[in-house]
């Protein structure tokens, strides 16, 4: 099984900063509303409390550099605001980011086919080895809809599993909803859908499943922002639960 933590981190190199057209007060806002906060520590801790420890990858870069989650291309239907795998826009639909094919494509190049072709490469070593890989793909999102949600008028629970009709056989949903039934209301692909597979595996081998865990900010944050920490381990508890038994299955 892979943990994949694609929006956790909040680095900007220097080359790429100079591109974004927020000032330093706008764009910590940006990232403050966007980063998926503390999702590494609940997978990290997940891994460590499993009985079967999982694989876990997290993208220590900000999806205001480049968003590895998104489609590259026409299929994503973010591009549609301005928040493909390249975000021009913000959460407001502001310009952050003017229009340039050459930082675009090296943007790309460096960043998003980069961890894409990582993720892929152990997927294949996983399907190698046991002719199967689990992807649980840890998000977090915030109670309140932001103006450039798409689907932002359905249920918000504290705990949204997000499926793929290809890679998330039913099986997998059951299994997920058992698991985190302990930290609260359980809702499916609202209000985000999907989970993350692989270009390379995407659509092309169900041996590939994954699902998507999108968990409520307040859910394991305190108002100020700090770490709920017995929150926390409840949800990496349930994390590892899922692992446990998924290995066992």
């Amino acid at each position: 099984m892979l943990l994949h933590v694609p929006h956790a981190g909040t680095a900007v190199p220097a080359w790429v900063r100079e591109h974004l057209l927020l000032d330093d007060d706008a764009l910590a806002a940006e990232q403050d509303a966007l980063t998926d906060h503390l999702t590494d520590r609940i997978a990290l801790r997940a891994s460590a409390v499993a009985a079967v420890a999982p694989w876990v990858v997290v993208d220590r870069v900000s999806r205001f550099v480049v968003d590895p989650e998104r489609f590259p291309d026409e299929r994503e239907e973010m591009a549609a605001v301005g928040m493909g795998a390249v975000y021009t826009h913000g959460t407001r639909g502001q310009r952050i980011r003017a229009e340039d094919a050459d930082h675009r494509a090296a943007l790309l190049d460096a960043y998003f086919t980069t961890w894409a072709d990582a993720v892929a490469d152990l997927v294949d070593a996983r399907l190698a080895a046991t002719g199967r890989a689990v992807l649980l793909d840890v998000h977090s999102y915030p109670s309140a809809p932001l103006p450039y949600e798409l689907h932002a008028h359905g249920p918000r629970p504290p705990v949204c599993l997000g499926t793929d009709p290809v890679h998330t056989p039913t099986a997998l949903v059951d299994a997920a909803r058992r698991a985190f039934a302990q930290v609260g209301e359980v809702g499916t692909d609202s209000p985000f859908r999907g989970t993350y597979v692989p270009l390379r595996h995407h659509g092309r081998d169900d041996r590939v499943e994954s699902i998507m865990l999108e968990v409520r900010r307040d859910a394991y944050l305190r108002a100020d922002g700090a770490a709920d920490d017995a929150a926390i381990d409840r949800l990496a508890g349930a994390a590892a639960r899922l692992i446990d038994g998924v290995a066992a299955s």
